[in-house]
Order: C-alpha cells, then sequence, then structure tokens
C-alpha cells in the first residue's frame, strides 16, 4: 500500500513538473492562437499588459533620452519639446499596450490584408492569413521564472521576448526591442 501512494506522489510530483516545464510553450501557443483567431479575450490569458506597458514605456523614453542632441537639453525650449515628445510616446504604449489597443491593431492588421489580398483563398471577403510571429522563435530559459525567446526583425536584429512565471502561470511580461 505505501508502494502505491509513494508512486502516486511521485507521478503527481512528474506530472506537476512537466506542466511548469511546458508552461512558456504553452503560452506561446496561445499568443499563436489567440493571434491567428484575432481573439483578445484568449491574448489576455497569456499577456501581462501592464508589466509589458512599463517595460515599452522605459525603452521608449530611454530611447528618447539617447536621441536627444545635447544641445537641445541645454535649451529651456528643448526641455519642453522633450518632456513632451516623452509624454506622446508614452501615452502611445499606454493606448497601444492594452487588449483594447491590440484589439485595433489586429483589426486594422486584418483589414490591410483584405485589401492587399493576403488572405487565406486569395479572395479580399475571406479571412486573412494568420499571423504567426514566434514562429521561428528561439526559446530557452534563463532561470527557473524566466524563459526568453528571440526573434529577429526585418533588419535581422534580435527583438527579445520575455515569459515570466508566477505561480504555475507562464506570461508574457517584456518585449526588448532593438532601438538603437
Amino acid at each position: 500500500m505505501k508502494k502505491w501512494i509513494a508512486l502516486t506522489l511521485l507521478l503527481l510530483v512528474l506530472a506537476l513538473g512537466s506542466y511548469v516545464v511546458a508552461g512558456p510553450y504553452l503560452a506561446m501557443h496561445g499568443i499563436r492562437q489567440a493571434l491567428a483567431e484575432q481573439n483578445v479575450g484568449k491574448l489576455e490569458r497569456h499577456v501581462d499588459f501592464a508589466a509589458l506597458r512599463v517595460s515599452l514605456r522605459a525603452q521608449a523614453e530611454d530611447y528618447l533620452a539617447r536621441r536627444t542632441d545635447p544641445g537641445l537639453r541645454a535649451n529651456p525650449i528643448g526641455n519642453v519639446l522633450l518632456f513632451l515628445a516623452g509624454e506622446a510616446a508614452g501615452v502611445g504604449v499606454d493606448t497601444l499596450v492594452t487588449p483594447t489597443g491590440i484589439a485595433a491593431v489586429l483589426q486594422g492588421r486584418s483589414m490591410w490584408k483584405q485589401a492587399t489580398r493576403q488572405t487565406v483563398d486569395g479572395d479580399s471577403w475571406s479571412a486573412p492569413t494568420p499571423a504567426d510571429p514566434l514562429k521561428d522563435a528561439d526559446t530557452r530559459y534563463e532561470s527557473l521564472s524566466r524563459f526568453t525567446a528571440t526573434l529577429h526583425d526585418e533588419d535581422g536584429d534580435p527583438v527579445l521576448i520575455v515569459f515570466t512565471r508566477s505561480g504555475l502561470r507562464w506570461k508574457l511580461t517584456d518585449i526588448r526591442l532593438p532601438l538603437l
């Protein structure tokens, strides 16, 4: 009887460990499926929009600070313009990185693909070809609670996508863009 209990506990631990290890891949699959179906509700289950918004806003502000001419920073009017540009970029990121913003982007992408006949059958009334941005990602575990997928943009620059584990669930929490 003790052997059955020990075996059951061992199988339970192995199943739980397998689920945690497969978690980022399940999250990536969920994101791919949500994008293909253009289902923002499903996408919300796999993306931590608050953490992603904070990360992308910080990257936009850092990019503006690095690209600003030092002479502009010395000028009071330049400082005001730099502040306004930073606020505009932040508002843009805050607006875009929400379930509603992503839905708008997906809707616009769908309309663009239908207008340019990038659809499943080539017919402008059929469904657009599904997006699959994580198709050729190079994946790796960085720790027990951090998983990354590396993609490459049109210029060949790496785009790092970070998944973080909270409990048993994995969510997309950061996208590191090659801004420079």
